[in-house]
């Protein structure tokens, strides 16, 4: 943005007093615009940050400062898109979101109940928690959700062609070995 007293006739730019008040109302402009572009990344969930706590309260969400954005932005993207009906297709989406992976839903009308199986990622997600909050908001009431992970199974370790010395390089703890691609 052009300085303010570039924008007044020449003659003011000699006045000391002149120049200070431009300076300052320079930086107040700043603070101003600074503070509008804030404002309007409060209107987006994936840009809000202090405004988060607005939409949680809008979605009926319990706001928990303690968690970071990026969970509560998580949240807040898994509460809209169950807005309305529940379908097998938004508690996947509400799933994927949390996971970051590719899951299924395995409906189980008969006992009343659905699987969430993570067929994307091996291994447990680390928010499983959350993630069950989550499912646990949107999904009717009266079905259970049950949670299936996937692991690396022994035929998978055997296509690798590897001798024990060689898996033994690589330094893997157990759970480490349990999610290998």
């Amino acid at each position: 943005m052009a300085e303010l007293i570039e924008l007044l006739p020449v003659n003011y730019k000699n006045s000391q007093e002149v120049v200070e008040l431009q300076e300052a109302l320079g930086n107040q402009i700043a603070a101003a615009t600074a503070a509008k572009a804030d404002v309007f990344k409060q209107l987006d969930v994936n840009t809000a940050t202090w405004g988060l706590s607005y939409w949680e309260h809008a979605y009926g969400l319990k706001t928990d400062v303690s968690k970071s954005y990026d969970y509560r932005r998580t949240r807040l993207l898994s509460k809209m898109r169950g807005q309305g009906s529940t379908t097998s297709s938004m508690i996947k989406n509400a799933a994927e979101s949390f996971s970051n992976g590719e899951v299924a839903i395995i409906e189980d009308n008969a006992n009343y109940q659905f699987t969430v199986k993570f067929v994307g990622a091996k291994g447990i997600p680390p928010n499983l928690d959350d993630l069950k909050d989550a499912v646990e908001e949107i999904k009717p009431a009266h079905l259970k959700a049950i949670y299936e992970f996937t692991y690396l199974v022994w035929y998978e370790l055997d296509a690798k062609n590897w001798t024990w010395d060689q898996l033994d390089a690589q330094d893997l703890t157990w759970n480490e070995l349990e999610v290998l691609s």
